[in-house]
């Protein structure tokens, strides 16, 4: 099978197309024939392990001392079972999912193995692989909004960067919660986050929304840009702000606001589940992908081919929503 390998930490470039054997899978494992894939900001940190101080060495460790440990990328699916190991009961041969495998990564590839047991599900029969290829990009939104952060119809909820892909899956997803959706993005992005349902659109590059005297309930920093310090005047009373990747400081402050004061420090760690509570998730997620309540937004399909430049445009930072591989050309997959 093609699969995109490195073998060392560095530029785009150290990506190949190379054939290597495809996979078995194990008695509790199926075997996906991978048509979608993405590119989560991530992939190009792994590559060239980019990292904060904070977490480089435990995730060279995780990744790989002196070179990768897992020399495919891409953790995000969507594809059809092409075989099932003998003790599997949920899936069978020629059943469409979706899902992730942050753990495993692998699935820019034409095939990859997961656990029967691992994060997917039956794609909504409804919807095309690329309508669901980052349908899990909503997981962690969902569980912190309306778990840790028990968003409640009217109040009043802003997205820090929401035109990326947690961004735009967590204005809907607020949205739904009945919550009124502030979103602030680009200036070319302004329209696309309104269309998705935000309610108010701010420009970064024109306002600035930790002094414009408005105060809201949940500021969710999807893109980890401003500080707790910076928008805690923002916040309610008893607001919450949320990070989408916790550094030491951030963790620090969940410690502390938990502890003391009413502005409480709040961070998504859906990854560190146990797998039951992640796929109850994923679960719930599914069944408002399915009834369009929650879309994905794609900004820009690549092949396999091109995954090096599909690299050097998310580490731009700029993409909307997400950035998806075609591992099957559009015109043979679904």
């Amino acid at each position: 099978m093609k699969a995109v390998v490195f073998d060392r930490y560095g530029p785009p470039e150290v990506l190949q197309i190379r054939d290597i054997p495809k996979p078995c899978p194990k008695d509790d494992e199926v075997l996906i024939r991978i048509h979608r894939t993405t590119v989560p900001a991530e992939d190009p940190m792994i590559r060239g392990f980019t990292f904060s101080p904070l977490f480089w060495l435990p995730l060279r460790f995780a990744f790989g001392l002196l070179r990768p440990r897992k020399r495919i990328l891409g953790s995000e699916f969507a594809g059809e079972i092409e075989a099932v190991g003998k003790s599997v009961t949920r899936f069978k041969v020629g059943d469409q999912v979706y899902g992730a495998d942050i753990k495993g990564l692998g699935a820019c590839a034409e095939y990859k193995v997961i656990q029967e047991n691992g994060m997917m599900l039956p794609k909504p029969a409804n919807l095309t692989y690329d309508e669901v290829a980052s349908a899990c990009g909503s997981v962690a939104g969902w569980n912190v909004l309306r778990d840790q952060a028990n968003v409640q119809p009217g109040q009043k909820v802003l997205i820090n960067g929401a035109s990326g892909n947690i961004g735009t899956h967590a204005v809907q997803i607020a949205r739904h919660l009945g919550a009124e959706v502030t979103g602030v993005c680009s200036t070319r992005n302004l329209d696309l986050v309104r269309s998705i349902g935000a309610v108010h659109v701010l420009d970064y590059t024109q306002e600035d929304f930790t002094e414009n005297g408005q105060t809201y309930d949940v500021i969710f920093d999807a893109v980890s840009k401003r500080s707790f310090s910076q928008c805690k005047q923002s916040l309610t009373h008893s607001g919450a702000y949320i990070s989408a990747v916790p550094s030491i400081t951030v963790l620090l402050q969940k410690f502390w606001t938990s502890k003391f004061g009413t502005k409480k420090v709040l961070f998504s760690a859906t990854g560190l589940r146990p797998i039951e509570e992640r796929l109850a998730l994923f679960n719930e997620v599914d069944a408002l992908v399915a009834q369009g309540i929650v879309k994905n937004v794609v900004d820009r399909h690549y092949s396999m081919e091109q995954l090096a430049e599909a690299h050097r445009y998310v580490a731009t930072g700029r993409k909307r929503g997400s950035v998806v591989i075609d591992v099957i050309p559009a015109d043979q997959s679904i």
